[in-house]
């Protein structure tokens, strides 16, 4: 897998696992909308409010590998915002699907068409680099967030919605019509995006897919230093890890080599005492605690059991990422990113895990927190909201998401939302077992067809891409339950149980920040 894929996922492959979808929103109910211009013919300037945009290319990509003929557009939204948008010339039936992208951004995650039905590439698709363009020698680079606050903020909420006015408003210009439906999907920084939309532009899309959202920002990024300071070596990671399955596997009922419902273990480290160092067994034990500064959790999650082999790629120190991930991220980001500017920053190495500088981040990262509680306005709408997460999560927990989620619905299901807790996959795809997860054809489905879901399948392939299980995800906190016959890698042979008896709620130092809900641009 590539740095570029390891790191920086900004959503869910979309056209690889859409095959299909219900006859009440199939993609032939609505005819194929011709362009009223030339592509070449969108090249000039446009005066988006609070958005001015300039198009600097537009040209014509013929039909190549089952990829529809479109229009490629390329521009940038003041002050540097730079996008692509894919406009489909013979295809296009009205839908927009906008991407969210991942790490710190820079860059445009070529934006995929999605198969929403018969025909492949219906929608326009566009990207955005959210503000700031990275040097290709350094992925994890926050020198432009030094002391640029507009980039900043482009970065934490402005850049998405704006790229939806004017990504709209360029459909518009080249269909002589808005979209009819307009979605967003993205994963880790994305799926945080994802969230700012449905909780300060409550009207931009139509349905949401947050993914593994970066959604705890204040905390996030010590989080990332707190799990650079505990890496341990890669077999003993790989030994600890048999040492967790063999001892949770079945704790859920079934012997499967995945584990649902890491709350359920009680592993001990110091039970391979002998094999693991004092020190190996003390930093494991500070994973999957988490950051705590006398008592009070500096982030409401720690490290689930079974993530372990995560930690290999996330934690541990790699030649190609210049060190691990989560100290690139920590690191950077204390440096230039979460302070506000002017004020004393700090580094990977001089951070402090206390109450007091979790503090000192709060007036800057609230900007970029989607924590609020308020999405009336997004219901209201009439928006659908699908949250998922998988439970092998390295980089950013599920239980934060999870406590998330019980403080916006008490534990209800709500009719506008969905969450979906996916055992065995780690940040954004992978995993033990299952390692593919999409909830975007259902999502289409709710919007258009008004059939909220009550599972989505989530498969498991080898090396080879090929699907060597398949199984159920109910919304939470039901779970999938075996029927006792047939493979335990069909779908078909589970069915939906009660989930089991967990506290989803966390106490933690960050509990205000669900009530701040940040700045809105216009």
């Amino acid at each position: 897998m590539s740095l570029h894929r390891k790191i920086f996922i900004a959503c869910v492959s979309l056209a690889t696992v859409l095959a299909g979808m219900s006859p009440a929103v199939a993609s032939e109910s609505h005819s194929v909308v011709q362009p009223t211009r030339s592509c070449a013919e969108l090249v000039r300037s446009y005066a988006v409010p609070d958005a001015k945009t300039q198009v600097t290319s537009a040209v014509v990509v013929p039909a190549s590998g089952g990829v529809p003929e479109f229009c490629d557009v390329r521009g940038k939204i003041e002050p540097n915002i730079g996008f692509q948008l894919k406009l489909p010339t013979q295809t296009y039936r009205g839908r927009y699907v906008q991407y969210g992208c991942g790490g710190f951004c820079g860059f445009i995650t070529d934006p995929a068409f999605p198969k929403c039905g018969p025909a492949f590439g219906d929608a326009a698709v566009a990207a955005t680099d959210d503000g700031h363009q990275w040097p290709e020698e350094n992925p994890f680079d926050t020198e432009w967030a030094r002391a640029d606050q507009k980039a900043r903020d482009d970065f934490f909420f402005r850049a998405p919605h704006v790229l939806s006015k004017v990504s709209k408003h360029l459909v518009g210009v080249f269909y002589g019509k808005a979209p009819r439906k307009s979605y967003f999907t993205g994963c880790s920084n994305g799926g945080r995006e994802a969230l700012v939309l449905a909780q300060r532009y409550p009207h931009d899309f139509d349905g949401i897919i947050a993914a593994a959202p970066a959604s705890h920002y204040t905390g996030l990024i010590a989080y990332q230093g707190w799990l650079a300071r505990n890496a341990i070596p890669d077999d003993k990671v790989v030994l600890l890890h048999s040492a967790v399955m063999a001892a949770c596997d079945g704790l859920d009922g079934l012997v499967d080599k995945q584990i649902d419902e890491p709350r359920l273990c009680r592993f001990d480290p110091a039970t391979l005492a002998g094999s693991l160092t004092d020190e190996e067994i003390a930093r494991a034990k500070r994973l999957y605690s988490g950051p705590v500064d006398r008592g009070v959790r500096l982030y409401p999650a720690g490290q689930a059991y079974g993530s372990e082999l995560g930690w290999l790629w996330w934690i541990n120190p790699r030649a190609e990422f210049g060190g691990s991930i989560a100290g690139q991220l920590a690191d950077n980001g204390l440096k230039n990113l979460v302070y506000p500017i002017g004020q004393p920053h700090s580094s990977l190495e001089k951070f402090e895990f206390t109450v007091r500088e979790f503090r000192r981040l709060v007036p800057e990262t609230v900007k970029a927190n989607s924590l609020s509680l308020d999405l009336r306005e997004f219901r209201r709408s009439g928006g659908k909201l699908i949250l998922w997460h998988g439970a092998a999560d390295q980089a950013i927990p599920a239980q934060g998401t999870i406590d998330y989620w019980q403080r916006l619905t008490g534990g209800r299901t709500p009719d506008w939302a969905r969450l979906f807790i996916v055992p065995s996959i780690s940040h954004c795809e992978g995993g033990d077992t299952l390692t593919h997860f999409d909830p975007f054809r259902s999502l289409v489905s709710w919007v258009e067809g008004g059939a909220a879901p009550d599972r989505v399948i989530a498969e498991g392939r080898d090396a080879d891409g090929n699907v060597v299980r398949t199984r159920p995800v109910f919304p939470y906190p039901l779970r999938a339950k075996y029927d006792g016959s047939g493979s335990v890698d069909d779908a078909s042979n589970f069915v939906a149980a009660p989930g089991f008896q967990t506290v989803d709620r966390v106490r933690w130092a960050g509990e205000d920040l669900y009530h701040r809900p940040g700045p809105v641009a216009p």
